[in-house]
């Protein structure tokens, strides 16, 4: 099977472990013939966004790349919203993809790929949403003007010719389905996922990791990870661990500190040798750290890396939104301020047993929700 993804309307990194790089391997590894078409967009080791050179290459995924520029007919600033991009129907054609899989509901070049399928009826296309009213249609003139006087038509346009809109989380769905205005019969929730380990793999990183980070085995390992800002509540996440003084509490953090955060954190790692700062992971060294920990603790706005916890077995410690719920089966805790989270880590010394059973749970729902051998697969049908 041929499979296309479109990242036009998102921005495709190299070496990350976000959905649509999970995805790619796992086409790759499934013996499919894969090509990502990607707009310049990725992100520097500064975990800012940045532009590349438009071009073609191996990607590190398995798949060839090609990277291609932004019309120009209109300023670069408005390209970059607008999300025009020069001859993609002619690079659709010539890779003729049994599958279309086009990332992120909002870009004008929707409507090239639904052109496509309108000429070649055999082709499937799906189209993913990571759109909500948390990252998403903000402002007045995002809202109104991008969303819904400019993507939302683009992609009701194409409806005819979508198999199906996979939003990523109940919050997307609830965006897709009450702003843009696609009917339920359109939409299929089609969640973040990761790469569920085997019983040896498991044991193998969790062993490893720790014996690198330093822990005993009756040491709780308490992670928070990713690009952290203001609303991830790191800060609030350490003022509450810092008040149980158990010296096996552990608490490490992976990723980036925005300016905003890092004077705060800072004084936390100077204050409590229990914390550690370990900077950013490379995919393998992320899910290694998620195996090794006890708990992930998400207290903030949402991440990806949450569903690779509950891949990687982790216990998780999360904010009490509606986009939480489906991922919480007696493997973990919702909470909504500091003196909940405080709560949490003062308990957990005491429920070392109730860890492993929360792990397990967590392994089953991974295997059964999770797994990016069965989300990959649903775009096969």
């Amino acid at each position: 099977m041929r499979i296309l993804h479109l990242c036009l309307s998102n921005f495709y990194v190299d070496e990350y472990s976000y959905q649509e790089n999970e995805l790619v391997r796992r086409n790759v590894a499934d013996g499919h013939e894969v090509r990502v078409i990607a707009s310049t967009e990725t992100i520097g080791e500064d975990a800012k966004l940045r532009y590349v050179e438009p071009g073609r290459y191996m990607g590190a995924d398995g798949a060839i790349v090609e990277r291609i520029p932004y019309s120009r007919w209109l300023p670069r600033a408005a390209m970059r919203k607008l999300r025009f991009h020069p001859q993609v129907y002619a690079r659709i054609a010539a890779f003729a993809p049994d599958v279309i899989l086009f990332h992120c509901a909002c870009g004008a070049e929707i409507r090239t790929a639904a052109r496509y399928v309108a000429k070649n009826p055999a082709t499937k296309l799906y189209v993913d949403s990571h759109e909500d009213f948390v990252n998403s249609a903000r402002s007045f003139v995002s809202r109104w003007i991008l969303h819904y006087a400019f993507y939302r038509p683009i992609l009701l346009s194409a409806l005819p010719r979508i198999e199906k809109v996979l939003p990523v989380s109940l919050g997307c769905l609830s965006f897709m389905r009450d702003f843009y205005g696609v009917p339920e019969d359109k939409l299929e929730f089609f969640p973040v996922g990761g790469e569920v380990a085997d019983d040896a793999e498991y044991a193998r990183l969790r062993a490893e990791r720790r014996a690198e980070l330093g822990l005993q085995s009756e040491d709780i390992l308490v992670v928070q990870t990713g690009k952290v800002d203001r609303t991830k509540k790191l800060v609030e996440a350490l003022e509450a661990f810092s008040r149980q003084r158990e010296p096996a509490l552990r608490f490490v953090i992976a990723g980036h500190l925005a300016a905003e955060v890092e004077q705060e954190v800072n004084a936390f790692l100077a204050a409590d040798p229990r914390i550690r700062f370990i900077g950013w992971q490379s995919a393998g060294r992320l899910r290694a750290l998620l195996c090794a920990a006890d708990v992930y603790c998400q207290p903030g706005t949402q991440s990806a890396t949450m569903q690779m916890a509950v891949c990687c077995r982790c216990a998780i410690l999360l904010d009490d939104v509606p986009s939480h719920h489906p991922y919480l089966d007696q493997n973990g805790w919702l909470v909504t301020d500091s003196d909940e989270l405080a709560e949490v880590f003062g308990d957990l010394p005491s429920r070392r047993e109730g860890l492993s059973e929360m792990a397990e749970k967590s392994h089953q729902l991974a295997l059964r929700m999770l797994d990016y051998r069965l989300l990959a697969a649903r775009i096969y049908r």
